[in-house]
């Protein structure tokens, strides 16, 4: 057993740039594992200051002085947060509101359409279908009460919401002012051979940024797309629903079927199963088939290639580890192993034998 371990161990870990890299890997996730909640603000300016580096590059690949381009995409990183604090937030925090209290109506219509399903359909009894409400209604008291813990925690939530409005933004521009410093700062303090990591390094830069700005742009689109034909149509919480959908992209598959049921509910209750009700299904539809057929692969063609499963996998992995963080980041963590997996063969000893 000692000789079949030492023999993977020196072919796997012979070559001191891959012992470098599984270094580099351990002692990242560790300092997120055990720092991330002191370190979010730096994390999060870390991730925007990389989205925006994208639009930097473009503008001065067309001879752009880096400092202006620096300048005027931080002006319009600005701009886009300010229309979504006062115009997108308040208009579905004013949307949810509402919902909250329409809920209680919404639910005694759900139960009178449960209660005439054993009318319908006789091989339902009455016993189960009253097991099922009371159910329903015990789901609802926790609700209310889980609702209530999280209305009592925040005031801590929002003085974290300002404090991140003043650090993140500070942090945002001069990482991207200054990355050329920081980076030589780095540097100085890595191995001067390190030409595994640097290859890694390189296949997950162009996969992961191209990744993130493409789903970013993907979200917004999405909740374009779908808000106009929802307020066209006059389908109550337009807003919120469509921000939910766009946010639905995040996690591939899944989050376009859980997002579907929301989006039917309210439909239903506001027409019931009348034309109207139709129509929103048949836009949403569109708009999904549009965003799995069309946008998708304008965006991502070649980005990410990896298997449905493997994407699902990834998912529930870090997601459980690092929660919403871990779901919108999966994939690209997953470009990440896929990057030192493709990239570890090429340092193995060669089979003498």
């Amino acid at each position: 057993m000692l000789d079949i371990l030492r023999g993977w161990f020196d072919k796997h870990f012979s070559d001191p740039q891959a012992v470098l890299l599984a270094v580099f890997i351990l002692l990242g996730g560790l300092l997120i594992l055990m720092w991330g909640g002191v370190l979010a603000p730096v994390l999060a300016s870390i991730i925007i200051a990389y989205m925006l580096e994208g639009i930097v590059r473009k503008l001065t690949a067309v001879g752009c002085p880096r400092l202006v381009a620096v300048m005027g995409t931080f002006a319009g990183f600005l701009g886009f947060v300010v229309l979504l604090l006062f115009g997108l937030v308040p208009l579905v925090s004013r949307q949810i509101a509402q919902l909250v209290r329409e809920f209680p109506q919404m639910f005694n219509q759900l139960q009178q359409l449960i209660l005439t399903i054993p009318e319908k359909y006789p091989m339902f009894p009455q016993d189960q279908i009253n097991e099922m409400l009371a159910s329903l209604n015990e789901q609802l008291v926790n609700l209310g009460q889980s609702l209530v813990g999280a209305t009592l925690g925040s005031v801590v939530d929002v003085f974290t919401i300002l404090v991140y409005m003043v650090v993140v933004p500070l942090l945002v521009f001069f990482l991207m002012k200054d990355k050329d410093e920081i980076m030589r700062w780095c540097q100085r303090f890595a191995p001067t051979d390190r030409g595994l990591s640097y290859r890694v390094w390189k296949d997950v830069d162009v996969k992961m940024g191209n990744y993130i700005r493409g789903k970013m742009l993907e979200i917004l689109i999405v909740g374009v797309a779908t808000y106009i034909p929802f307020a066209l149509l006059g389908l109550n919480y337009a807003a919120t629903l469509s921000l939910f959908v766009g946010l639905s992209v995040i996690i591939p598959y899944v989050g376009a079927v859980a997002v579907t049921i929301p989006v039917a509910l309210i439909a239903f209750f506001q027409w019931g199963f009348t034309g109207e009700f139709m129509w929103v299904m048949i836009a949403y539809l569109v708009v999904q088939g549009l965003d799995g057929n069309v946008l998708v692969p304008i965006l991502f063609s070649e980005v990410v290639n990896m298997h449905p499963a493997a994407i699902i996998i990834a998912v529930l992995f870090f997601g459980g580890l690092w929660g919403i963080w871990g779901v919108f980041f999966a994939i690209p963590l997953a470009t990440l192993v896929q990057a030192v997996l493709n990239s570890w063969p090429s340092i193995q000893k060669p089979d003498t034998g």
